[in-house]
């Protein structure tokens, strides 16, 4: 640097370092401020302030656990990991726009998951710059993305927001793996919050499960992941619903790389299928089949009009999704691919190539808290 450079502006007030008996002014204030605080336990946050605080933040629904809930043994070092003495969790969550989700186009489906979201992401950020203002720490972990990513494919996750629901009495899981709320049903987008203190009230888990078993799930997945007898098969969910996501994403990236040229390219990739990708990568991941969530009428809201009239749900909403062509993303010669020739043989098998991905050698998973 030359003089010039090295020259502060006319507005600058030195930096002061302070010593013992001249401390800095900051430093000061905040030594009489913490000298005037107690050194006992904190009193623990009152349920009902609380819960008020989240409603007014804009979350539908709200539940409180302590972190050493049995049922969440497996959440603790990570939780731990992401905020140190993490004491309790929020559980909550925000409806989705129902009609949006049942819709055959899924583009309206996933917009509302999208917006949904980051309304929940909003509302958990409001709630935590309050409750820092109370002295509280808080922290609210991604909904979906971002995540650990260089842990995958062991878990990238922070908190399994599911579990956190659960727990919290925000819900059952249903047939379909997804929690069922009591009144809103499975339309509904969950958070966490963590949390350093403890809470003066915790909430249990609902007394019955939502799920009627009604078997429209079943009926609907167009690749079969979803069994009557409670069985689920992930891989084919995530092969087809998470087409443009994680190793089906590198997947399609070794595509690129392994074509030719361009003709190469689209043997391998349609043209609907290169802006599709473009598209997850312009706004948000765009998942391929909700259909499960769709046709779910579980829940005080969904409920009574479905048992009113099953003909008209199964018309309007049900019917549209089976009927529709589209491609469905399988692995060769799977039973996913096998359901997809026999239930829906107007709908277009396509083989995703999927990366294998190594396990990570560093930083595979959080340190272990005693």
């Amino acid at each position: 640097m030359n003089g010039d450079e090295l020259r502060w502006n006319r507005l600058h007030v030195p930096v002061e370092r302070g010593t013992r008996e001249h401390p800095h002014p900051s430093v000061a204030a905040a030594r009489a401020r913490v000298g005037g605080e107690s050194d006992s336990e904190p009193a623990p946050l009152d349920a009902d302030w609380l819960r008020e605080r989240c409603l007014a933040a804009g979350i539908d629904d709200v539940g409180f656990v302590e972190l050493s809930t049995p049922g969440l043994e497996g959440e603790r070092d990570y939780v731990l990991e992401a905020l140190p003495g993490t004491r309790s969790l929020i559980g909550f969550c925000l409806r989705t726009s129902r009609d949006n989700l049942q819709s055959r186009s899924v583009s309206a489906a996933n917009r509302d998951v999208a917006t949904t979201q980051e309304l929940a992401h909003e509302a958990a950020r409001h709630l935590c710059l309050e409750l820092q203002r109370h002295g509280v720490r808080a922290l609210y972990p991604a909904g979906g993305f971002p995540a650990e990513i260089h842990r995958y494919p062991n878990r990238s996750w922070v908190v399994s927001h599911k579990l956190v629901a659960v727990a919290a009495g925000l819900g059952q899981m249903g047939l379909h793996r997804n929690v069922i709320h009591p009144r809103f049903g499975t339309f509904i987008v969950l958070g966490t919050i963590l949390l350093d203190r403890p809470i003066s009230r915790y909430s249990r888990p609902t007394a019955t499960n939502p799920c009627i078993d009604c078997g429209l799930c079943v009926t609907t997945c167009p690749v079969g992941a979803i069994h009557a007898d409670g069985a689920f098969d992930f891989d084919a969910c995530f092969t087809h619903n998470n087409h443009h996501e994680l190793s089906n994403f590198a997947g399609w990236v070794e595509e690129v790389v392994d074509s030719k040229d361009a003709a190469d390219y689209r043997r391998r990739v349609t043209p609907g299928e290169t802006l599709s990708v473009w598209q997850s990568l312009s706004f948000q991941p765009q998942f391929r089949a909700g259909y499960c969530v769709a046709v779910c009428p579980a829940g005080e809201d969904v409920l009574g009009r479905y048992l009113a009239d099953p003909d008209t749900h199964a018309r309007d909403i049900v019917q549209p999704l089976l009927r529709k062509p589209e491609y469905v993303y399988v692995a060769p010669d799977s039973p996913a691919a096998a359901h997809v020739r026999d239930r829906f043989p107007h709908k277009t098998i396509r083989h995703s190539r999927r990366v294998e991905v190594p396990e990570p050698d560093i930083d595979p998973r959080p340190e272990p808290h005693a």
